[in-house]
C-alpha cells in the first residue's frame, strides 16, 4: 500500500488516490491564479505594500462547516488548468514590474498539493523570488521540514485550542502547534483564529491562544478575523464589538494583534 506522509490522516492512496483531502492527485491543476495584495494573505509585517501572484489548486485535509473557499476546497471536480512549476514560477517573474515579489499557494489547503508546491517553492526560490504558504498547519514534521528551507513566510490558522473542537473539524491541534513552532524558527509566521459564534468564541479560549502564541514568540502577528456565514453554516456573523474586545485580550500577550473582516 502507499501511505501519504503528507499529513496526520496517513491515508492508503492505493485504496484512494485522492485522498480523504480529494487532493493528492491534483499537480499542477490550478484553479484559482490572481496578484493580490499581500496584506490579503493576510500578512501585514511581510513585505508590506507589495503584491503576490497566488495560486490555488482543490481538495483540503480538513473539513470546516463555514469554509469561504468550499467550492475549490471541498470539490475535486472543480474547474482546472495545468501550469507546470515553470510556467508558475515564470509568470511571477513576469509581474516583478507591477510589484510582485514571488509566489503564494492559498485559496485551497496547499499543502494537499505537497509535491507540487514543493517544486514550485525551489523554482521561484532559485528565481530569488519570495514563497508563502496559507495553511491550516495540518502537516507532518518531515514534509514540513524539507519545504522550510524555500518558504519564506506562512499564515497559518489556529482554528481555535481545544482538541474537541478541531476533532469535529478533522484536524489536530498538536499538530497545528508543532507547525507553527517550527516554521517559527525558520520563517516569517503570522497566525489567523477566525472566531466562530458558540465554537470558538470564549474569553478563557481566546486568552489561552494568546498566552500559547506569546510563548512561541511575542512578535507573532495574531489576525484575529470575524466570521460570516457560509458553506454549511447559518450562524450570524460574530460581531465587531466582539473581535475588538478579543483583540485587547490578545494584545495583553502579543506585540501585533489585528482584526479581520471588520
Amino acid at each position: 500500500m502507499s501511505k501519504c506522509r503528507v499529513c496526520p490522516h496517513g491515508c492508503e492512496l492505493d485504496l484512494s488516490p485522492q485522498g480523504f483531502c480529494r487532493g493528492r492527485n491534483n499537480y499542477g491543476k490550478v484553479t484559482a491564479l490572481a496578484l493580490d495584495p499581500i496584506e490579503k494573505k493576510p500578512l501585514r509585517h511581510f513585505h508590506p505594500g507589495s503584491m503576490i501572484l497566488s495560486v490555488g489548486s482543490y481538495g483540503c485535509n480538513m473539513r470546516c462547516g463555514f469554509c469561504q473557499n468550499h467550492h475549490i476546497s471541498m470539490n475535486s471536480n472543480a474547474a482546472s488548468s495545468y501550469i507546470s512549476p515553470e510556467t508558475l514560477a515564470d509568470k511571477a517573474a513576469e509581474l516583478v514590474a507591477q510589484g510582485n515579489i514571488g509566489v503564494a499557494y492559498t485559496y485551497n489547503e496547499p499543502l494537499v498539493g505537497f509535491e507540487y508546491v514543493f517544486d514550485c517553492a525551489k523554482i521561484v526560490h532559485n528565481k530569488n523570488l519570495k514563497n508563502v504558504v496559507v495553511t491550516n498547519g495540518l502537516i507532518c514534521r518531515e514534509p514540513l521540514e524539507e519545504i522550510l528551507p524555500y518558504i519564506d513566510a506562512f499564515n497559518i490558522d489556529l482554528k481555535g485550542f481545544t482538541n474537541k473542537y478541531y476533532k469535529r473539524l478533522k484536524g489536530d491541534l498538536q499538530t497545528v502547534k508543532n507547525t507553527i513552532e517550527i516554521a517559527s524558527r525558520n520563517s516569517h509566521v503570522e497566525v489567523t483564529t477566525l472566531v466562530v459564534p458558540n465554537e470558538n468564541d470564549s474569553v478563557e479560549e481566546i486568552t489561552a491562544i494568546a498566552k500559547w502564541l506569546s510563548c512561541v514568540s511575542p512578535d507573532i502577528p495574531w489576525h484575529i478575523s470575524r466570521y460570516f456565514p457560509n458553506y454549511e453554516y447559518a450562524t450570524p456573523a460574530s460581531s465587531i464589538e466582539q473581535i475588538r474586545e478579543f483583540a485587547q485580550i490578545g494584545r495583553r500577550y502579543l506585540k501585533h494583534v489585528y482584526m479581520g473582516n471588520c
